[in-house]
């Protein structure tokens, strides 16, 4: 990735973080957005201080105006816009479906499936002058299969993989990639909350239904992202790639 130029958001921790480094590593300059200023200011300088060349954006995905100028900052920054991996994502209060809120069903929608979509159109808009992009948005196995009480972040992470293939298809003659992600069980700030919140025993259940029997790490997610933004995956379009340890295969 020497010389090119990727935008992420939920950048400032996780699998956002985990992505935005190895595209650093590799040569990228990289945009790091996220809506928590602080955190993703701190990242950015984190991965300065190492030597690389990288750029903060304060952004809430889920409002239009703030995406739009985020991905005017980094191509006026960095003069391009190469890469991007729309990470940026949140958990819907637990509830059965006729128990859920609009108020949250429209919370996740926003970030989680309008965001996506908002985040799409603007970084398009420069690549089809360009002729040339890769774009990755983060699905989940929610994305593939269901889950009680999840219905509206199901719902959502099933709704980016519909647009992803629908916008691969339109952009692919114009030298644009839009693939789409899955991640798994994935060892995550979340995940540490809920081992010091004494729910080991849920973890433990919950790895013991993956056939791998770990943890993901962000870095495995990262690793995919990168190589489905990168010239080796130069045939692949509008796929879903699921890296879960085998989970949704069972």
């Amino acid at each position: 990735m020497e010389n090119k130029v990727v935008l992420v958001t939920g950048a400032a921790q996780g699998i956002g973080f985990a992505t935005a480094k190895a595209f650093a590593e590799t040569g990228a300059s990289v945009a790091l957005a996220d809506r928590d200023e602080a955190m993703v200011n701190k990242a950015a300088e984190q991965l300065k201080t190492a030597g690389y060349k990288t750029l903060a954006i304060a952004c809430d995905v889920s409002d239009d105006t703030q995406v739009k100028a985020m991905v005017t900052k980094t191509v006026k920054t960095f003069g391009k816009l190469d890469a991007a991996f729309n990470n940026a994502g949140i958990q819907n209060v637990l509830a059965d479906a006729a128990d859920q809120t609009i108020e949250d069903f429209d919370r996740v929608m926003g970030v989680n499936l309008r965001g996506v979509w908002s985040c799409m159109k603007y970084e398009l808009q420069h690549m089809r002058k360009q002729g040339s992009g890769a774009i990755v948005n983060c699905s989940s196995i929610g994305g593939i299969l269901g889950g009680p009480q999840r219905g509206t972040y199901h719902g959502a992470k099933h709704g980016v993989i519909g647009l992803t293939k629908s916008a691969a298809l339109e952009y692919a003659a114009q030298g644009i990639r839009i693939n789409s992600i899955c991640p798994g069980i994935i060892h995550t700030p979340m995940v540490d909350k809920m081992m010091a919140g004494g729910q080991q025993d849920i973890l433990d259940a919950m790895i013991e239904t993956v056939p791998v029997k770990r943890l993901g790490h962000a870095e495995e997610i990262a690793s995919a992202v990168l190589w489905l933004c990168s010239d080796m995956a130069s045939l692949v379009v509008g796929h879903t790639l699921v890296v879960d340890g085998g989970y949704s295969i069972q």
